[in-house]
């Protein structure tokens, strides 16, 4: 982000700053898979009880929904 933001301050071409961007998106969607594969793991696949996996797994879904809009 902050090399957006030095991007724009510097008025670099539009290309360069979509390039960025696509470089944000691509790290923050990595991140994503991430987060959601140790969410899965920890509060799903070994959840203690029913409850709590399904919780897990309401939550997971409620994720993705925003994630993937």
């Amino acid at each position: 982000m902050e090399a957006i933001e030095r991007a724009l301050e510097a008025e670099a071409s539009c290309a360069e700053i979509l390039n960025l961007a696509a470089s944000v998106r691509g790290a923050t969607n990595g991140l994503v898979v991430e987060l959601l594969e140790d969410h899965l793991n920890n509060h799903v696949v070994r959840a203690e009880d029913d409850a709590l996996r399904k919780a897990g797994a309401d939550d997971m879904i409620e994720v993705m929904k925003r994630h993937l809009k």
